[in-house]
């Protein structure tokens, strides 16, 4: 692929991320996406607080399991699946817990780790405003044909 044809395929999933509706709802920002790595942030909110006033975790596992999904989409080998019509889906993915965050934003940087014929491995580590770490996280993520359920169905 050109450097001109990746550059404006980097820019097309930039801007399909900010029209993610759940990515909106929560405030889910694709900062920047490369082969085999990418940038999120989110910020922290009271309506995203668990009881004690912190970014309840399953924010943070939602920004490592964007994080990474998004650092595999410009990799040669995914790129052409997904051009292909394939969907990518998330196998496993695990979270280490470090550090509470009760205000600002946290970043996500991601990066690929072993691009596998079947299984691609993902790591993430997920930093504060004061570049202190307060997550890390590693998914496992293959490609399935485009049937398997991956198709929006509205219950309207």
């Amino acid at each position: 692929m050109a450097n001109t044809d990746a550059r404006e395929f980097q820019e097309q999933i930039l801007a399909a991320a900010r029209k993610v509706p759940f990515f909106n709802l929560v405030g889910l920002e694709v900062i920047e996406v490369a082969p085999g790595r990418s940038t999120t942030q989110m910020s922290w909110r009271e309506d995203l607080a668990g009881p004690g006033g912190l970014i309840h975790g399953g924010m943070i596992a939602s920004l490592i399991d964007t994080g990474t999904a998004y650092a595999l989409l410009l990799t040669d080998e995914l790129r052409d699946s997904l051009l292909a019509g394939r969907g990518l889906v998330t196998v496993d993915l695990r979270v280490k817990y470090l550090r509470p965050v009760a205000a600002g934003r946290i970043t996500c940087v991601s990066t690929a780790t072993r691009v596998g014929r079947k299984i691609i491995h993902t790591d993430a580590i997920v930093t504060n405003d004061d570049d202190r770490e307060v997550a890390r996280g590693d998914a496992l993520y293959t490609t399935v044909d485009a049937g398997h359920g991956l198709q929006h169905t509205s219950s309207s």
